[in-house]
């Protein structure tokens, strides 16, 4: 059949649809109302056509074709991947292994001490009854100083009988994460030993023994293109400083693997990962190495910590189902969906549960591991993927032409990069201009922390499990490390604070004239008082101020916020504060016309959507006798 669909309709020319927007904005900016600016400081058009995917070099290329922007497989499976902690034990590791591959658990990550050596006799332990041949292991934790570990794990699977390559297995081996945690650093011990390491492995060909973990730049509140940017720059050192000692460049890159975050921005995470194909790729195959499977990139995804949040845990589950979806899509290797009590407690049986059923739901209710790349062709997706690749690109020459990541963390110029976009978001959150479900816009009125939550938990930095760290061991300090923590930290404090003050504060709102206001600005006030966990008194509307203010005194509320319109504020607000006295601090809410007239008369607690939340909020805290932890 040769005849097109809709023929009878005219095509619309892109000048024709812009007049219809730039009509119906009737004098409204283009730019500000339609256009998304991007943290990673590109711009993001309203509607994409055709027309706009001329010039992107990487389209044509099937799924499994450099430079595997569509994904280095012609299938979409991944693995669904479960870390098990051994901080209590190798049999009590052991046992949860087999329990959830029971479950469902394709590759299992086994967190360790990376400051012990293993004994072939503790892989004994910890792998009995797991076939290898079946079942890829990770060892999380590791570090060069404790190499040997390797050296026993060989010899455990050469005294199983295993084919050399029947084994997939990978050692988190990561130097430069550990310079970038810690500020330690040992350039041609750690190069050195990581050398070896791909020696001793040079016989079994689905064992790693390299780690680029660029789910720490996402643990310090980066952009994508930075994680992504940055990433590909401490592979590209690996790769440049190997080199150097005689390896070859494809045992280099067949042996690294890229640990990143998925975020909570879904169509950006997308484009995030099938960028990091494409450069990955590229950048491989500059250093010559030979054979198209040493530039295919490993891509392990973990839902993000910084996204986590110690309040209303539960919306955890559903930030990590829609980046389990976003990373899937995009086609990565193995996955790991972070349990939604992770960022305050050991996870319990049926958060461990839930989380892995994301996956599993994704898979076989789903059926998003059976097509390849669904976003290709996407006019919207394929220009994201451009852009981001751009703006990661352009970093990663930064980097680059200051002489690679080691000298480049040496000399600031990734951590000042990545500090300037966590205070410009840290801001963004304290004015809600970026949302955070549940704890800094619409929280758990009623909720509490739970006993499980202390001063540590809510203050403490992202880490990985138990709150280990690797760090260099030889004491060689080079430069300041990068600070991480959880985006929703310093609003947790401040409810937290409230929490165990004692005081137990109340907000009464106090409503009255026009009812669709009064209503709209009371249930504004709520959410910006209960953020801190201020008991809210809401009201429907009160005929007259003087039952109103009544009401108020009557329910003992430290804060009284006036809710109505703009018109009646001028009269109605310097009646409340007689009325009310030093009774309770009067707060009105928004920001009306006749501020400066209400504030000559002594009235001056306003809040609006242009407020400052996290700051306002700790001013009324000082002023409740709420001493900030």
């Amino acid at each position: 059949m040769t005849e097109k669909l809709f023929a009878e309709f005219p095509p619309v020319s892109t000048e024709q649809w812009e007049e219809v927007i730039v009509k119906d904005l009737k004098g409204a900016d283009y730019e500000k109302k339609l256009v998304w600016k991007t943290q990673e400081g590109f711009s993001v058009r309203p509607y994409y056509r055709a027309e706009d995917l001329k010039g992107l070099k990487f389209l044509g290329t099937l799924p499994g074709e450099f430079p595997y922007v569509r994904g280095t497989k012609t299938d979409n499976n991944w693995l669904v991947l479960q870390t098990v902690c051994c901080c209590e034990g190798l049999e009590v590791a052991n046992k949860k292994a087999l329990d959830i591959l029971n479950k469902g658990v394709e590759s299992i990550g086994f967190f360790i001490d990376g400051s012990k050596v293993m004994t072939q006799a503790d892989f004994e332990v910890l792998l009995n009854g797991i076939c290898l041949a079946a079942v890829p292991v990770n060892f999380l934790g590791c570090c060069l100083s404790t190499a040997e570990t390797l050296d026993n794990f060989l010899a455990y699977i050469n005294a199983q009988g295993y084919q050399p390559d029947a084994v997939r297995a990978s050692f988190d081996f990561d130097p430069i994460n550990a310079l970038t945690q810690s500020g330690n650093f040992c350039k041609e011990g750690s190069f050195a030993a990581l050398k070896a390491c791909i020696e001793k492995t040079a016989a079994y060909q689905n064992i790693t023994v390299i780690s680029v973990n660029a789910a720490t730049f996402n643990a310090a509140g980066s952009t994508l293109s930075q994680e992504l940017g940055f990433a590909l720059a401490a592979g590209s050192e690996y790769m440049a400083q190997l080199t150097e000692l005689g390896v070859s460049a494809r045992a280099i890159a067949k042996n690294i693997k890229f640990s990143f975050a998925i975020g909570s921005s879904y169509f950006m995470e997308i484009a995030k990962f099938r960028a990091a194909r494409m450069l990955w790729a590229n950048i491989v195959d500059t250093f010559g190495a030979e054979g198209q499977c040493a530039k295919k990139m490993f891509i392990r995804a973990t839902t993000s910590e910084w996204n986590q949040t110690v309040y209303d845990a539960y919306v955890n589950m559903l930030r990590g189902t829609t980046e389990a979806m976003s990373a899937a899509l995009a086609g990565v290797d193995e996955m790991e969906v972070l349990p939604y009590d992770f960022a305050f407690r050991a996870p319990t049986e049926f958060s461990a549960r839930i989380a892995r059923n994301v996956q599993i739901l994704l898979k076989e209710e789903s059926h998003f591991d059976k097509v390849v790349d669904p976003a290709a062709g996407s006019y919207f997706i394929e220009n994201l993927t451009d852009s981001m690749a751009t703006a990661a690109w352009n970093l990663f020459q930064k980097v680059e032409e200051a002489g690679g990541y080691i000298e480049a963390f040496k000399a600031g110029f990734i951590q000042n990069e990545v500090k300037a976009v966590a205070e410009k978001r840290a801001k963004n959150i304290a004015t809600r201009r970026e949302i955070l479900l549940g704890t800094n816009q619409y929280p758990n009125f009623l909720e509490k922390a739970e006993d499980c939550i202390t001063k540590d938990i809510v203050n403490q930095n992202v880490q990985t499990c138990c709150g280990q760290v690797c760090e260099c061991t030889c004491e060689n300090r080079i430069a300041e490390p990068l600070r991480t923590y959880r985006g929703a930290q310093e609003f947790e404090a401040l409810r937290f604070a409230t929490d165990i003050s004692g005081v137990e504060p109340k907000a009464f709102m106090l409503t009255f004239g026009n009812l669709a206001m009064c209503r709209a600005r009371s249930q504004f006030a709520s959410n910006f008082f209960a953020v801190a966990g201020i008991r809210i008194m809401d009201n429907n509307r009160f005929a007259t101020i003087e039952e109103g203010v009544k009401a108020a005194l009557e329910s003992q509320a430290q804060i009284v916020v006036a809710c109505s319109s703009d018109d009646e504020y001028a009269e109605a607000v310097p009646q409340i504060a007689e009325l009310l006295g030093d009774k309770a601090i009067l707060v009105v809410a928004g920001d009306p016309a006749c501020r400066e007239d209400l504030e000559a008369k002594g009235i001056t607690n306003f809040i609006n959507v242009k407020s400052n939340v996290l700051e306002t909020l700790k001013e009324y805290q000082a002023k409740l006798g709420i001493q900030a932890i």
